[in-house]
């Protein structure tokens, strides 16, 4: 019992961390994809938006300057104006592309930018406003000057500041997508030794599982051969003699009653002999009880081999043996047997070096002639016995007409 409790609890301890590992991996999973989402999200959403707004201001930016450039250089009013429209709406362009990035949020340091960015942009406009208004009034060559001179560079310096956030995005962008490389590789190392672990784990409890399957299995045929031995010694010891291993008073009377039966059936005899040991007390005083458990056991040897197959013996007392003769044809039968019975038995025989003579006499009983049923029989075969033994039936037992 104290076992099979160790055993209950290492198993359900086994299963208790199984159940830990499959929920760290479950969890583990969901908080390491979320992170992965997270930063794809970024990469994608955020960075790749922001790149693609400042590609989208600096290409605005440049047509502003083309556009204004193109304006000083054209003599044409009408080609002047439709310069001018596209002057402006590449203006808007900036302005929606700057007011775009932030609205997306912008970092301490992207504020820092920012800010940078908005100087020059009013710097810019103001300058290129006073080239226009130079335009306007027909001083082109003022014109020209400013715009060479104090416009240009100034875009150009707007234009760099675009160019080096656009760097930062990107240098972000690659920094999120190796972030989500990692975070990718930690969730796969992270999933494949848990999940080997849940396995390996599961493997255990199940090998131990089946094992102790196995040997309850094992136990429990042991078990039941052991009962089957039990129950079939116990069978035996029901109904067979436990020194000399023949059947029993009960179980000699159960043969009786079923043979009984078959003759009357079928008109048949059967033969009853009864046989008690001569001297067999002066025995057992003599000698002790350990040579008379040899002699009883020798007795019921040669009553064994000296009997038919269809015939059987039994011990139903302590000196006393009764032999069931089936299919006899009359009395005669079963004086014959009687008489070879009392030459087997006749006879010195040596026991833990004593030298002890076997007799015995014997008592015979027919059915239906001297009974009808099993105890009217043995009642007849005792009472034959204690006729010869006490010398009125052995003459008659020693003179048989065969002879």
């Amino acid at each position: 019992m104290p076992r099979q409790r160790a055993f209950s609890l290492t198993t359900g301890t086994a299963f208790v961390v199984l159940i830990a590992l499959i929920c760290g991996l479950t969890l583990n999973g969901l908080l390491q994809l979320q992170a992965l989402g997270s930063q794809i999200r970024t990469v994608v959403e955020l960075h790749n938006r922001k790149i693609n707004i400042i590609t989208q201001t600096q290409v605005a930016a440049h047509l502003r300057t083309d556009s204004l450039f193109r304006m000083a250089l054209a003599n044409d009013p009408f080609e002047r104006d439709a310069y001018f429209h596209e002057f402006n709406r590449a203006g808007f362009l900036v302005g929606s592309g700057r007011n775009a990035l932030r609205q997306m949020g912008l970092s301490a340091a992207e504020q820092r930018s920012f800010d940078a960015q908005t100087r020059l942009v009013n710097n810019i406009e103001s300058t290129q406003a006073q080239v226009i208004d130079l335009l306007n009034a027909e001083r082109s060559a003022d014109a020209h000057r400013l715009l060479v001179q104090e416009a240009i560079p100034i875009q150009e310096a707007f234009n760099q500041q675009l160019a080096d956030m656009r760097n930062l995005y990107l240098q972000d962008n690659l920094s999120a997508q190796q972030l989500a490389q990692k975070t990718y590789q930690n969730t796969f190392l992270f999933t494949l030794v848990f999940g080997i672990s849940a396995i390996a784990l599961a493997l255990l409890i199940a090998w131990r599982t089946l094992r102790a399957a196995s040997l309850k299995s094992r136990l429990i045929r042991e078990q039941m051969a052991a009962l089957e031995h039990s129950r079939a010694a116990l069978r035996e010891e029901a109904t067979h003699d436990p020194l000399t291993g023949l059947a029993n008073r009960r179980l000699f009377y159960d043969r009786l009653h079923q043979v009984v039966r078959h003759a009357h059936r079928y008109g048949g005899k059967v033969g009853i002999l009864y046989v008690d040991l001569d001297r067999f007390k002066d025995i057992n005083d003599r000698l002790g009880h350990h040579v008379g458990d040899a002699v009883l056991t020798e007795v019921a040897k040669r009553l064994t081999v000296n009997i038919r197959d269809s015939d059987s013996v039994a011990r139903i007392g302590g000196d006393e043996f009764v032999m069931l003769l089936e299919g006899v044809q009359g009395r005669q039968d079963c004086l014959a047997a009687a008489h070879k019975i009392e030459q087997a038995l006749n006879g010195e025989t040596s026991f833990y070096g004593f030298n002890v003579e076997i007799a015995a006499s014997i008592g015979q009983a027919l059915y239906p002639d001297d009974g009808t049923d099993e105890d009217a029989l043995i009642r007849a075969a005792d009472a034959s016995m204690y006729r010869v033994k006490s010398g009125c039936e052995s003459a008659q037992q020693h003179r048989l007409p065969f002879q």
